[in-house]
Formats: C-alpha cells, structure tokens, sequence
C-alpha cells in the first residue's frame, strides 16, 4: 500500500488526487503499527493506540488540506498542480 500511495503522490496532477495518496500512505503506517504489534506483542495495546493517534492525526491533516483546497478553487477555479504555479512569490 505504501508503495501505491507513492506512485500516486509522484504521477498525478490533481491536488485531491495528491491528498489521497498521502492519505493511503499513512494508512499502510498505522496498519504496520497494528500488525506488528499483534505479531511481536500480542497481549500489548501499543501498536494500536499509534494507529489509533495516527488515524487522529490524517483526519486532521485531511481537513486541513480540504479547506485549503476549496480556497484554491475559489481562487483559481481549478484544482490542478499546474494551476498553482501562479500563487508562488
């Protein structure tokens, strides 16, 4: 899943495209957090309370990234890559 969401991140051009990529990435870290827990400690609650912050934190970051998103629509009309080479300095 990680590698999947690196080729996502690196081949497309649509911002909300980008931000699921980044999402299916952190989503294979907390699921390494869960499985190795399970398989190294499996009576620990470790690698599910990370999972469970990292899941906290993507929810977080995701709302973020929206919100800029919906302002850079409003902008520019347009939510492509590309496109935001205008708001550079």
């Amino acid at each position: 899943m990680m590698f999947a969401g690196i080729f996502g991140f690196l081949t497309r051009r649509s911002t909300l495209a980008i931000l699921l990529s980044i999402e299916l990435m952190l989503n294979s870290a907390d699921l390494n957090f869960a499985v190795f827990n399970r398989m190294l400690y499996p009576n620990g609650h470790e690698g599910y309370f990370f999972a469970l912050f990292g899941i906290a934190i993507a929810a977080a970051e995701s709302a973020v990234a929206i919100a800029i998103m919906i302002n850079i629509y409003r902008l520019l009309k347009d939510i492509t890559v590309d496109k935001l080479e205008k708001m550079k300095w």
